[in-house]
C-alpha cells in the first residue's frame, strides 16, 4: 500500500513582521478581529478597536517589543521555527512527511500555508496548535481557520487535530525538570507561582475548559514536585478591560506577596511552549519591577520549554500518535 502524503502543521499564535508601528498595528488588528479572541459584539468591538485600541495600543506594543528584539526578530517567530526544524528533523528520512510552521497573525500565515497544502494534494494534515491547555480563544480559532480553508478543498485530506496536551506525561516531566534544573542553579525560592494566560471569567461559564486545564496543570506539576500547598500558587496575567477576568491576577498577587512575608518568588508559565512578549516583557520585566517596588527580593522568571530536547521530544510523542 503506498504511503500518504502526510503534512504536520506546527501553529502559533503570531508576531509583527517587522519592529515598526505599522508592522505592530497590522499584526494587532488582524489579531483584535478574530471574533474568537474577543468576545464582543462586532458592532460594538469595530469602534473600540478603530477609535480606542488602534490608534494608541500600537505604538505602547512597539515599546514593548523592542525590550525583547532580536537580530533575528520576534523570540516568538523564530524560536517556533526552531522547535519546527527540530522537529522536522526527526521525520527527514520519510519523503512523505512534511512538517511545517504556520502562524494565527501575521508570517507564515496559516491560510497561505493551508492553499499550498491544497496545491500539494496534501493527504493527511495533522494541525498541533502550541497551546498545552485548549481555550476557545486560541485553540478553537486555528481548527476555525483549517476548517474554513477546507471547505473550499475538492479533496479532503484525512484530518487530525491536537486539541491539548495539559496533563500529557512528557509535558509535565519537562515543565517540572526544568523547574528542578533552575532550583539547582540558583536555589528555591519561597513560592512557586504557576501563572497563566487570563481569559474573561464568562467564558468558563460559557464552557470552555480552559480555567480547568490549567488548575489540572498546576496540580501534576506540584505532586511532582512534592510541594505542600502554601508552597505553590496559580495565577492568571495579562488581564485586558474591566471585566471580571480569572482569578487570582498576577500582579495583584505580586503586589500582595512582600507584605505577607514573602519576598522570594519563581515564577513559570506553563501555558506557553515558546516565550513571547508576555512571558519576556510582562512577566519578566514589568512584574518583576512591580514586585520589586511592592518590598520583593527575589524574583526569578523559569522560561518556556522552547525548542529544548525535551519539548522536542514532547512534540514526536504527540506526532506520533497521530501520523500513522
Amino acid at each position: 500500500m503506498a504511503k500518504k502524503n502526510r503534512v504536520v502543521l506546527i501553529v502559533n499564535l503570531g508576531s509583527p513582521d517587522k519592529l515598526t508601528t505599522r508592522s505592530v498595528r497590522r499584526f494587532l488588528r488582524e489579531f483584535l478581529e478574530d471574533p474568537r479572541v474577543v468576545n464582543l459584539p462586532r458592532s460594538l468591538w469595530w469602534v473600540v478597536l478603530n477609535f480606542f485600541v488602534l490608534p494608541f495600543r500600537p505604538r505602547k506594543s512597539k515599546h514593548a517589543y523592542a525590550k525583547i528584539w532580536t537580530e533575528r526578530g520576534s523570540p516568538l517567530t523564530y524560536l517556533t521555527q526552531d522547535l519546527t526544524d527540530k522537529v522536522a528533523a526527526h521525520y527527514a528520512q520519510d519523503p512523505q512527511v512534511s512538517v511545517q510552521m504556520a502562524m494565527s497573525y501575521g508570517r507564515p500565515a496559516l491560510s497561505k500555508r493551508l492553499r499550498q497544502l491544497q496545491k500539494m494534494q496534501c493527504e493527511q494534515l495533522t494541525v498541533l496548535p502550541l497551546y498545552p491547555q485548549y481555550s476557545s480563544t486560541t485553540t478553537a480559532s486555528v481548527f476555525d481557520a483549517v476548517a474554513h480553508a477546507l471547505l473550499q478543498w475538492r479533496y479532503i485530506p484525512e484530518l487530525h487535530f491536537i486539541s491539548d496536551y495539559h496533563q500529557h506525561p512528557l509535558y509535565i516531566s519537562a515543565l517540572v525538570a526544568s523547574i528542578k534544573q533552575a532550583w539547582a542553579e540558583q536555589g528555591q525560592a519561597e513560592l512557586l507561582l504557576l501563572s497563566f494566560h487570563g481569559l474573561p471569567d464568562v467564558l468558563t461559564k460559557k464552557g470552555d475548559p480552559y480555567y480547568y486545564q490549567c488548575l489540572q496543570t498546576a496540580e501534576l506539576i506540584a505532586a511532582q514536585l512534592k510541594l505542600p500547598a502554601d508552597k505553590w500558587q496559580v495565577v492568571f496575567q495579562s488581564r485586558f478591560g474591566r471585566a471580571k477576568w480569572l482569578q487570582p491576577y498576577c500582579i495583584e498577587t505580586l503586589m500582595a506577596l512582600p507584605a505577607k512575608g514573602i519576598k522570594q518568588v519563581d515564577i513559570i508559565c506553563p501555558g506557553f511552549t515558546i516565550d513571547c512578549l508576555e512571558t519576556l516583557e510582562e512577566i519578566n520585566m514589568a512584574n518583576k519591577a512591580i514586585f520589586l517596588e511592592a518590598g520583593g527580593e527575589q524574583y526569578r522568571y523559569i522560561a518556556a520549554l522552547n525548542d529544548s530536547a525535551e519539548s522536542v521530544e514532547l512534540m514526536i510523542d504527540l506526532i506520533d500518535n497521530k501520523v500513522k
